[in-house]
């Protein structure tokens, strides 16, 4: 299966827009319960404000919350945003850690959104689960279970150590563009045959 994402796209990039770790955090942080097309939209004006931690820890609520309101959530985020930021200026001398412990530390990060800044800020072989992941790795067989954590803990077991490092995005991108949540596209799927899930799809007429 692995071996064929490989082949189909050899270096899978993330969505999101930014530029460092911190601009990528901010935007992952954003991106929970929203599109990474929104979250894209609306982050170029945010980041033309501020784009250090040092930054934003100094804006007021109402700066960040007027630049990211098309967000779903926008309200406790920019709030996150900025409490983030100032723990980062204050604990970690204005760098995004590179431990688990200390990201998931952060006001608004939590375990996905620390495995996602960890794969693609610091090349860390983590792999986050959001719904796309999630649904494919239980519609193909390929890691069945029933909370995140299960199927990241499947995921780490059944994934060969050459491929962990781009699991992540091969997997997302997979489930967001082919293996679709309603009705997935299964005549036009790479792995198809390689598939568990009973009920494909034929191609439109």
């Amino acid at each position: 299966m692995f071996a064929r994402f490989e082949t189909l796209d050899p270096e899978p990039q993330t969505e999101l827009k930014f530029r460092d770790p911190f601009t990528l955090l901010v935007a992952v942080v954003l991106s929970a319960q929203a599109t990474d097309t929104s979250v894209n939209l609306a982050t170029p004006a945010l980041f033309e404000l501020a784009d250090t931690p040092e930054k934003m820890a100094t804006l007021a609520e109402e700066d960040v919350r007027e630049r990211i309101k098309t967000i779903g959530l926008f309200r406790n985020k920019a709030k996150n945003v900025i409490a983030l930021s100032q723990k980062i200026v204050t604990e970690h001398a204005g760098q995004v850690p590179e431990r688990r412990e200390d990201l998931e530390s952060l006001p608004g990060v939590g375990r996905k959104t620390a495995n996602v800044v960890l794969n693609v800020a610091f090349g860390q072989p983590t792999i986050a689960i959001d719904t796309h992941i999630f649904r494919v790795s239980n519609r193909t067989g390929l890691a069945p279970g029933k909370t995140p954590l299960e199927v990241e803990q499947a995921l780490d077991r059944v994934i060969p150590e050459k491929y962990k490092l781009h699991a992540h995005h091969w997997l997302i991108l997979h489930g967001r563009y082919v293996c679709k949540a309603r009705k997935p596209e299964c005549w036009r799927c790479h792995i198809s045959d390689l598939c568990a899930f009973k009920d494909k799809s034929a191609a439109p007429a």
